[in-house]
């Protein structure tokens, strides 16, 4: 299997640096094939703009989405996005390893999301949830939080967890055709013993070593809706 880990945490010392390893290492020992790209040691560009193309078929307005489809077929693309879709093509198994940032990824990671997750390749069109363009591969969401397990939840503090990583999970992830794996979670990250830490590695481990077992989580599928994206009746 091919994995690509998209790493996105601004210091190298992290304990989510310290899971991005515990991935890589796991994964190789099986003998699958890693590349990680590690956003902020590439100091990855996170802004969508028009300076993503070297010819436009349309200068005078920007339409992004449009330009992105262009942009790959006639190969004006900017170097690192085409680089970065290169990689997410060959994976088989995407892993996002991130800290939570406002109940939600960290900017750079959204502009890795949003500059790479290219629109005529990934999607457009009817092609999304099963009939995405990344259909038939997996991902994982790997993320650490300071809060606790019991502020997320039903009638939790905070809510339930998938809620607030329903963007990611149901609007990016499955919208794009990924098998959607249910989420590795470490609480209360910066507050906890070593002791914890090593827990939540160990853990975590033996989560990789037995991927093949997992369920992804349930989203729609084209074949539950009409022509016109009506449900059909059950």
């Amino acid at each position: 299997m091919n994995v690509l880990i998209v790493h996105a945490h601004p210091e190298p010392q992290s304990f989510t640096a310290a899971l991005r390893d515990q991935a890589r290492s796991t994964l190789e020992a099986q003998g699958h094939q890693v590349q990680v790209s590690d956003l902020y040691a590439m100091n990855w560009n996170p802004v969508a703009s028009a300076a993503d193309f070297a010819s436009r078929d349309n200068p005078d307005y920007l339409v992004y989405a449009l330009e992105q489809r262009l942009g790959v077929k006639n190969q004006s693309i900017a170097a690192d996005i085409q680089a970065e879709l290169d990689k997410l093509l060959w994976a088989d198994l995407l892993i996002l390893n991130f800290p939570v940032f406002w109940f939600s990824v960290p900017a750079m990671l959204k502009g890795w999301i949003d500059r790479v997750l290219v629109s005529g390749v990934c999607y457009g069109g009817k092609r999304f949830y099963d009939q995405g363009g990344l259909a038939g591969k997996k991902a994982l969401v790997t993320l650490t939080l300071g809060g606790r397990e019991h502020m997320f939840g039903e009638g939790a503090i905070h809510g339930p967890l998938q809620d607030m990583l329903r963007p990611l999970l149901r609007g990016t992830l499955a919208y794009v055709g990924y098998d959607v794996l249910e989420p590795f979670v470490a609480w209360h990250v910066p507050y906890i013993s070593q002791e914890a830490r090593e827990a939540f590695l160990h853990s975590y481990r033996q989560r990789l070593q037995h991927l093949a077992d997992d369920q992804p989580l349930v989203f729609p599928r084209l074949d539950q809706f009409d022509e016109a994206l009506y449900p059909l009746p059950v």
